[in-house]
């Protein structure tokens, strides 16, 4: 947990239904919101497109490279408002073809398109009347290109949203507010430019473009309710849209949106999207070589799904309205192995098993798991995280030829199908059951007992994700532990270190780590936040024969208002 999240969950829990009732007027019943996200939940595949004036400079202004995003360089770069302006004159996007970007993503597996319609500097990528600040009346390219795209993902198949910066504009009066002031020609008021600019530029989104699936906000600094109401009001014209949870106000939005991290154990109860660059930028940098691998992007599609999320990729085009190659190319390559394995991505759910004998990830449907295989294994057996029965077991891609299935796994080809990730389906009868597995002492002797792989016995603890690392949160209950179960086949004598995270004025718990028979006790100190880990030796333990061990961690004092965040314990061999 973070430090601000704890203490609003204990400080204020009883008030969080009345507010989001008071924040949230529009009753909508479980099943309601589940036809309406219905087909998100399904696509889990997207692409993100950043594309704006910032093209233009692509990361290099006055002939100096600005360090940051592509998107910020006017932020970063401190532009003048005027001088950012007259970049419009020279943003020409005669290459534009919105039915090319439309096939790159349908051949690359995405079910839809969400683009940025305004970014924080205030540039409109389409005809408004609230603005001239937009690529029709400010540039000579002087065509909208929001309406190509809106025809062309009609006509494709592809869903379509509209990213909008409510919140921050350094371009309009008062809309800089939120991210710092530079010039002079950026004061003003907010609330007006919210009124003046930014509602009416929304409601155009919303009623020019036919229907929409997705308005995506960004940064909800300074926007207190009265400033996102009328946003949120016009929601209403496009009554199946999918919001996200940046609007600010109060307002919680359909989905969860994690950027550049996929959450280690998701967001369970919400739906979530995990957005992500394939190199170090969003908007177009022409220098940023910085690209991700094939196998970085769809195992990252494969984990995000196994977790029950949406993978939101991005490209950013030039100021020629062209998607880089090395973005073409990766999208390609993804495409390839989606229509080969797609089915074991689109609508799948959340995988079951909190951990898997082999190195991959599950996903689910029905009865069907679908286990996506990294490192084929060396001995030929896929051992089974399942205590089902199961009914058959294939490759995806060769669904007429069975594999033999005993108690010690699923027997394999000696070759795996697919270098990134092979996928065995394996049907079952009933609910799937996962297989009672101890954790393996590492082949070096080390053991170790991370979060993630922990049992947490108790009310208020739980597993959850800070920064994209697990640990066990929310502890304020001194009755809560948690324990692991470890096969351990090299006994000896180990030095036992803990990774945790404790708010300064949570500090002093005090705890008991035992190993079987043998216990050490600790104390926790201050490590600065819930979010700032430190590694600590506890001391030595000695086990004292291999077989199965039971290691738990239990608090006997806390003082604080949690025990810690516990990342891991790992026994290390001495001698």
């Amino acid at each position: 947990m973070n430090k601000h999240s704890l203490a609003l969950t204990v400080l204020v829990a009883a008030l969080v239904a009345a507010l989001a009732g008071a924040q949230e007027p529009a009753a909508e019943t479980k099943e309601q919101r589940d036809a309406r996200l219905g087909w998100w939940r399904e696509a889990k595949f997207g692409l993100f497109v950043h594309w704006g004036l910032y093209a233009v400079p692509a990361g290099t202004w006055q002939g100096k490279q600005i360090p940051g995003i592509g998107e910020w360089i006017m932020n970063r770069g401190k532009i003048p408002v005027a001088a950012y302006a007259e970049l419009a004159r020279q943003f020409n996007p005669v290459k534009f073809d919105a039915d090319e970007w439309v096939r790159i993503a349908k051949d690359a597996g995405m079910k839809y398109l969400v683009i940025t319609a305004k970014h924080h500097d205030g540039f409109a990528m389409f005809a408004s009347q609230a603005s001239r600040f937009n690529i029709v009346d400010a540039t000579p390219y002087q065509r909208d290109p929001l309406k190509a795209l809106a025809d062309a993902c009609r006509k494709g198949g592809l869903k379509l949203g509209f990213y909008y910066s409510q919140a921050q504009d350094w371009h309009h009066p008062g809309g800089a507010a939120a991210g710092g002031q530079w010039d002079k020609a950026q004061a003003g008021s907010m609330d007006e430019y919210i009124k003046s600019v930014a509602v009416p530029q929304v409601k155009e989104l919303l009623t020019n473009y036919g229907p929409l699936a997705v308005l995506w906000w960004d940064t909800p600094t300074n926007m207190h309710k009265d400033r996102a109401t009328p946003l949120h009001d016009l929601l209403r014209l496009q009554p199946g849209i999918i919001q996200n949870n940046r609007l600010g106000g109060g307002y919680r939005g359909d989905t969860e949106t994690p950027e550049q991290f996929i959450p280690a154990t998701g967001y369970p109860g919400r739906d979530w999207e995990t957005c992500m660059t394939m190199n170090d930028t969003w908007g177009f940098k022409s220098y940023d070589d910085r690209w991700k691998p094939t196998q970085v992007l769809l195992r990252n599609l494969i984990d995000i799904a196994s977790k029950g999320g949406n993978y939101l990729l991005n490209v950013g085009p030039t100021a020629e309205g062209v998607i880089p190659q090395p973005s073409v190319e990766r999208l390609a390559e993804v495409g390839r192995w989606m229509r080969a394995n797609g089915e074991a991505i689109y609508g799948t759910s959340t995988s079951p098993f909190r951990r898997l004998s082999f190195d991959g990830r599950c996903t689910v449907r029905g009865n069907k798991l679908y286990l996506h295989v990294f490192t084929w294994p060396r001995d030929g057996k896929l051992a089974l995280p399942t205590a089902n029965k199961v009914t058959k077991a294939y490759l995806l891609t060769a669904p007429d030829r069975p594999l033999s299935v005993a108690a010690d796994g699923v027997a394999l080809p000696a070759a795996a199908p697919d270098a990134i990730a092979s996928v065995v389906v394996v049907e079952v009868e009933g609910e799937p059951r996962p297989v009672a597995t101890a954790l393996r002492q590492a082949t070096n002797g080390e053991i170790r007992l991370d979060a993630a792989d922990a049992e947490v016995v108790g009310a208020t603890a739980k597993l959850e994700s800070t920064h994209g690392a697990s640990n066990i949160g929310y502890w304020t209950d001194a009755q809560d532990y948690v324990r692991w179960t470890v096969a351990v086949t090299q006994p000896g004598r180990f030095e036992v270190v803990l990774t945790y995270a404790c708010l300064d004025a949570s500090a002093g718990s005090e705890f008991e780590l035992t190993a079987g028979a043998r216990k050490l006790a600790g104390k926790v100190s201050g490590t600065g936040g819930w979010d700032q880990p430190r590694t600590v030796k506890l001391g030595m333990l000695v086990i004292d024969q291999p077989g199965t061990l039971t290691c738990t961690l239990k608090p006997t004092r806390k003082p604080g208002l949690a025990v810690m965040n516990l990342r891991a314990v790992v026994l290390k061999p001495v001698g």
